[in-house]
């Protein structure tokens, strides 16, 4: 393992320990979107009020957010018209404990082992310690699915909250940091998969499921309906880098 993209990466220790303003911090949370790819350079920014409902903050604290980011160049603020993704590279910032660009690296056999392997494991053991606040967010996380329609970008950025949640709710950070940055891999793809005819509608019922077996505390039932949800991710994923590839092969064809 000497030499791991993942362990030469590592975050400042206790960075957990920081003071930081809830702006801040949400500041942070819509950087790691544009450093994953869910929010690309050129995307519209939903309004401040859908933000606030997803990051379950004040549409203030968006605000503020916002102009945090802008101060840094990674939003652009124009007066009568929706927020930015600047033109900006944030493939090495650090995620939880590695960046995108590290997990990124590693093959998709490797890392869909990975997560079965221990995600499994944290989804288990966060529907026997999961609490009644949690829940309350994951049944509002689910109405806010319901109104993004067709619009892959907004689904993620609710689609990454419910995931970390469930994942803190293990009880273990270090673990949840860890599958936080499995569930980022190739997110470029993921985005593609999600604007496919259905694709949306098929998660939500995944996670529909996925919050009534939390609601249980059944976590045989839990770890059955996210074993099904993280096979159909490897599957459009795989789907989508054979196609990557394919074209690739045309090109050099054509090339020749």
């Amino acid at each position: 393992m000497i030499g791991s993209p993942i362990l030469t990466q590592m975050p400042k220790v206790g960075r957990g320990l920081d003071r930081r303003t809830a702006r801040e911090m949400i500041a942070e949370k819509l950087m790691v979107l544009v450093a994953t790819n869910m929010l690309r350079p050129g995307d519209e920014l939903p309004g401040e009020r859908e933000l606030a409902n997803v990051l379950h903050v004040s549409r203030e604290t968006v605000r503020g957010a916002i102009q945090i980011l802008a101060a840094r160049g990674i939003i652009e603020v124009s007066q009568g018209s929706r927020s930015r993704v600047a033109d900006v590279d944030l493939s090495d910032v650090t995620v939880t404990i590695a960046s995108p660009n590290a997990i990124d690296s590693y093959d998709l056999e490797d890392v869909h082992a990975a997560r079965l392997h221990i995600e499994l494991k944290v989804v288990g053991d966060a529907a026997e310690n999961i609490d009644g606040e949690t829940l309350s967010k994951l049944e509002s996380l689910l109405e806010t699915q319901k109104l993004a329609g067709n619009d892959a970008m907004r689904f993620l950025i609710c689609d990454r909250e419910f995931h970390v949640a469930i994942y803190r709710a293990c009880g273990n950070p270090l673990l949840a940091d860890f599958v936080t940055d499995l569930y980022t891999y190739m997110m470029d793809y993921r985005r593609s998969a999600m604007s496919r005819p259905g694709a949306i509608e098929a998660s939500y019922t995944d996670h529909s499921e996925i919050v009534a077996a939390l609601r249980r505390r059944d976590r045989d039932a839990v770890v059955a309906a996210f074993h099904y949800h993280l096979i159909r991710i490897y599957e459009t994923t795989k789907d989508l880098l054979a196609g990557k590839e394919a074209g690739v092969e045309k090109q050099k064809q054509k090339g020749t």
